[in-house]
């Protein structure tokens, strides 16, 4: 049996250099990092975002759909001792996300275009994904990769993150691929800033962030980076 979907808040925000260093500063007197972190308060993502056969993802996103979802396979620190297929959900102003371990095995006969290797009746994520592939031509779109610097606050289980150096793999697909070079996707002085949270945002670290002051934005990273692979001038990403 799946596990109960547990929806939380998640605000983002563009912020530029200026603004990382005051912020970073204030919230490393307040709160710890993520426990996963390297030495240099930072860990590498690598995700491979899908889409089916209307682009569906993509274009309720563009067009403001607020109950919607998104697949992608995630890797950290290009290595693969965790690969997650995840389900990422928007409900309303909520997000959840659901996730299945992969093997290495499994992620290459995917890209290899077996995707029989999902049809896994007692994981019902990994059914559902199955399904989304044979019935709705789900296929690897565009790879996303950026760097994460996390900070974790247990008081509204709070979890704040500086998202830095988004790229796009551009046409590539294979997340292991030694010779994939990333471009950049975003402005070298901009970087993104997603607040994550269950109830409440303590007001110490409201103050800290002076949230209201910071320009609020949608700010999809799977957006960002598919737009690069725009094939028509009226594909308005």
């Amino acid at each position: 049996m799946s596990k109960p979907v547990k929806y939380r808040n998640e605000l983002k925000f563009l912020i530029n250099q200026h603004q990382y260093t005051i912020l970073r500063q204030r919230l490393r007197n307040i709160v710890k990092y993520d426990e996963n972190v390297g030495d240099t308060g930072e860990y590498h993502i690598r995700s491979l975002y899908f889409d089916d056969m209307d682009n569906r993802a993509l274009h309720e996103k563009l067009g403001g759909v607020r109950d919607r979802a998104k697949y992608r396979i995630r890797i950290y620190n290009v290595e693969d001792k965790v690969i997650h297929f995840e389900k990422k959900v928007k409900k309303g102003d909520l997000i959840a996300k659901q996730k299945v371990s992969l093997t290495r095995e499994m992620y290459e006969s995917i890209i290899a275009g077996d995707y029989e290797v999902l049809n896994v009746p007692e994981k019902p994520l990994m059914y559902e994904i199955y399904h989304e592939m044979r019935d709705r031509m789900l296929r690897p779109k565009v790879i996303v990769d950026y760097v994460r610097e996390p900070f974790v606050c247990h008081h509204g289980n709070v979890r704040i993150t500086f998202d830095k150096d988004l790229r796009t793999g551009l046409h590539s697909l294979d997340m292991f691929n030694k010779d994939l070079h990333p471009v950049r996707a975003i402005d070298e002085n901009l970087m993104i800033l997603e607040v994550k949270f269950d109830e409440y945002i303590p007001e110490y670290i409201r103050i800290a962030l002076q949230l209201e002051g910071l320009n609020r934005q949608s700010a999809s990273k799977y957006v960002i980076c598919r737009k690069f692979l725009k094939s028509n001038t009226w594909e308005d990403y």
